[in-house]
């Protein structure tokens, strides 16, 4: 049974990557209490969910920006200190949270400000933690690696939405800014415990941080297809079969419950990523990733297809018991969730495996706006599909969409179904 279940061993054998792993999920946690609270803070400060949704628009632009800037800096400086010194902003814009709400200061353009650097922090900071994976676990070892922040991934965002809400409620915002300033505290730690860092020796001239550096990176990504097609298969999936900007007409209208309904279709695809994770042994021993990540898209792909299936369905029975169709819904977005996991957990092993370490912080600066931004494109896309065809519809269409995508670019790529990770190729 063993087999099956998730693989600790980078835990176990590795004090540096061990203290980065705990650090990182404290501060994920904490991080979700903020979401939850700035929400919150915003929509009672203004009554308009216009003004919540401004949240996301000041936070998505700087972490594009400061996510392709942050990632040349990383692969020119010792990226222990630039972990470092990120991870001191993102500390310092915690702490300004917790001290707008200890001192009062109750100013919608104040909390945006925060959001802005708080996100441009995390943009230099991501980027340089990725490139630090491959550097502290061996190749072997990166899919278990990469598994492990999966499931806290997916546990943080299942459960920390809830503890924010009641930490709200209960003990008000301060309190919730503050215990995500405290587990930032914890990541700090971590990262300042880490090895030295530098470049690695014999990877090249380093490139000085700034838009030359942006650019080789992309340069680099337009001549390796396998490192390419991660980035295509990410696109597809996001962009033409993300629902969740369809879960709150689904909660008002077709599957009932509204709040209720959409939180409990929200959890269902972090309950899948917990899934895949606390079984990650089941496929994290594959070597050939390529096959199993177009496979696990295509994946989702059937699933969205299901849950449109099952929303067209109840639609045409309307006034019916809603409570088997919910169900029904959310057991096919939990699959999802398993599939998008497992995905991604491929995807990010080949991106940091046949990418060369001078490179490898620059590649994740654009994994990052492609993670960022395809979610909101594919916001637009389905909602607009929503509203010209109804929800089912577009789930339903846009997933097939997907599928057939994901066919094609496997078509055009075949090389990408032979990479094995014994032998990565970018």
């Amino acid at each position: 049974m063993a087999r099956f279940l998730l693989d600790v061993s980078p835990v176990r054998e590795i004090p540096a990557f061990r203290r980065l792993w705990a650090g990182s999920t404290l501060s994920m946690l904490g991080s979700q209490f903020t979401v939850i609270a700035i929400s919150l803070e915003v929509f009672e400060l203004t009554h308009s969910t216009f003004a919540v949704g401004l949240v996301g628009v000041f936070a998505l632009v700087p972490l594009i920006v400061a996510g392709l800037y942050g990632g040349s800096i990383g692969d020119a400086h010792d990226r222990r200190l630039a972990g470092l010194w990120t991870t001191v902003g993102l500390f310092a814009m915690t702490v300004a949270l917790a001290a707008h709400a200890w001192l009062d200061v109750r100013s919608v353009g104040v909390l945006y400000a925060i959001v802005s650097l708080h996100s441009f922090a995390q943009g230099l900071g991501q980027p340089v933690r990725g490139a630090i994976v491959p550097r502290l676990v061996p190749a072997r070892q990166l899919p278990a690696a990469n598994a492990l922040f999966q499931l806290t991934m997916g546990s943080c965002l299942m459960v920390g939405p809830l503890l924010g809400a009641f930490t709200v409620a209960g003990l008000g915002f301060a309190w919730a800014y503050t215990l995500d300033a405290l587990s930032f505290a914890v990541s700090l730690w971590a990262m300042y415990k880490l090895p030295p860092l530098p470049p690695e020796p014999g990877d090249g001239e380093v490139t000085r941080p700034g838009l030359r550096s942006v650019v080789e990176g992309f340069r680099f990504l337009a001549t390796r297809p396998n490192l390419r097609m991660t980035f295509l298969l990410d696109m597809a999936a996001m962009v033409f079969a993300m629902p969740r900007v369809l879960f709150p007409v689904l909660g008002a209208s077709v599957l009932g419950g509204d709040q209720l309904t959409v939180g409990l279709l929200t959890a269902s695809l972090a309950a899948g990523s917990v899934i895949a994770g606390v079984f990650s042994g089941t496929f994290i021993r594959i070597n050939h990733h390529g096959q199993a990540c177009a496979a696990a898209v295509a994946g989702w792909a059937v699933c969205i297809m299901a849950f449109g299936a099952v929303v067209l369905l109840t639609s045409r029975g309307a006034g019916a018991d809603t409570a088997w169709p919910l169900a029904l819904a959310c057991a096919t977005l939990v699959a999802a969730g398993v599939m998008d996991s497992v995905s991604m957990l491929f995807r990010t092993t080949i991106l940091q495996a046949a990418t060369p370490d001078a490179l490898r912080s620059r590649l994740q600066g654009i994994f990052i706006v492609v993670v960022a931004g395809g979610p909101r494109l594919g916001d637009a896309v389905l909602g607009a599909g929503g509203q010209l065809l109804g929800p089912g519809w577009a789930a339903l269409g846009g997933a097939a969409v997907c599928l057939v995508l994901v066919l094609l670019l496997v078509r055009v790529f075949p090389g990408f179904l032979r990479y094995d990770a014994r032998d990565p190729q970018p």
